[in-house]
C-alpha cells in the first residue's frame, strides 16, 4: 500500500479533533477490511472476538503472536489508519503491556487498545490499572509516530455496573496520558453523557452494535461521543448470514439466500 504508517497516524489523529463523531468499523481479516474502506469509512480497527471466530475459538483465546500477525495482515490490507484490539495487552504485569504496545506498532498499525481487566474477566484494582496504563503511554510514546492509545475500563462487559468508578478510572487513565477513553457496555445515552462530560476533552470510544442498546449515530455524537465502534458485531452478523443460509438449505433445501449475497 502506497499510505506510510506516519501519515496513517496523523490522520488518524485528525479524526480524533474533527468536528463530528466517526464510526470505525471492525474488520476481521484482510478481505472485509478492503470491502469498509471501498464503502467509504475513514478508519479500522481490528476485532478480537472476530478474529477468534475466524479461526474457530471463542474470544480471549488468540496469543500475543497471533494477535500481532493479525494486525499486520489487516494494516496491510488498507490504506487507512488502522487501530487494534489488543485485549489485556496479554498480561497482567504493566511491563507486558508495554511489551505488547511496541510490539504492536511495528505491525503497521497506529493505535491500540489496553483493558482494566484481566483474561478471566476480574476488573484489576484502580491502582495495578492506572500503572498498567502509563506503561502504555510511556511504550506509545516512544514510537516513531503518534500512537493513539485507548484506555477501556472493563465495569459494564463483566457485571459491574458502577459508572462513578467507571468514570473515577477513565479519569485517572486520562490523567495518566490515554489519548481515548473507552467504556464499553454503557447502558443508556445518559450514562454515555455523562462519562462523555467528566472526561472531556478527551475522545471517548463508544461500543455499538451491542442488541438492545442500538443508538444512532447521531443521538451518540450528541451525547458527545467522538469514535464508535461495533467489536465483533460485523463479524457476528456475517456469521448470522451464514447460519442462516445454512439452515435454509439444509431444513428447506432452496437456495434464495443468494439474492442478498455479494456479487
Amino acid at each position: 500500500m502506497s499510505v506510510s504508517q506516519s501519515e496513517k497516524a496523523k490522520k488518524f489523529q485528525a479524526l480524533h479533533a474533527g468536528p463530528k463523531a466517526f464510526i470505525i468499523p471492525n474488520p476481521w481479516d484482510a478481505g472485509s477490511a478492503r470491502i469498509l474502506e471501498g464503502l467509504g469509512f475513514e478508519a479500522l480497527a481490528t476485532t478480537s472476538a472476530g478474529f477468534a471466530f475466524s479461526l474457530g475459538r471463542r474470544d480471549g483465546q488468540v496469543t500475543r503472536e497471533e494477535a500481532l500477525e493479525h494486525c499486520r495482515a489487516i494494516a496491510e490490507a488498507s490504506d487507512l489508519p488502522v487501530a487494534a484490539d489488543l485485549e489485556n495487552c496479554f498480561g497482567d504485569e504493566s511491563k507486558t503491556v508495554a511489551e505488547t504496545i511496541r510490539l504492536a506498532g511495528s505491525t503497521g498499525i497506529v493505535g491500540g487498545s489496553v483493558e482494566d481487566a484481566r483474561s478471566d474477566g476480574k476488573i484489576y484494582d484502580h491502582a495495578h490499572a492506572v500503572e498498567r496504563v502509563a506503561a502504555a503511554v510511556e511504550a506509545a510514546r516512544a514510537l516513531p509516530f503518534p500512537f493513539m492509545l485507548a484506555a477501556r475500563a472493563e465495569n459494564f462487559l463483566h457485571g459491574r455496573a458502577d459508572l462513578d468508578d467507571t468514570i473515577r478510572r477513565l479519569q485517572a487513565f486520562a490523567a495518566a496520558g490515554a489519548d481515548v477513553l473507552y467504556a464499553p457496555g454503557l447502558t443508556s445515552l445518559e450514562a454515555i453523557r455523562t462519562v462523555c462530560a467528566a472526561v472531556a476533552p478527551k475522545p471517548v470510544n463508544v461500543l455499538a452494535g451491542i442488541k438492545g442498546q442500538n443508538f444512532p449515530l447521531a443521538e451518540i455524537e450528541a451525547a458527545g461521543a467522538r469514535r464508535i465502534s461495533l467489536g465483533g458485531a460485523l463479524a457476528r452478523a456475517a456469521l448470522g448470514a451464514l447460519m442462516s443460509a445454512g439452515r435454509e438449505m439444509k431444513e428447506k433445501g432452496t437456495f434464495a439466500f443468494v439474492d442478498e449475497a455479494a456479487p
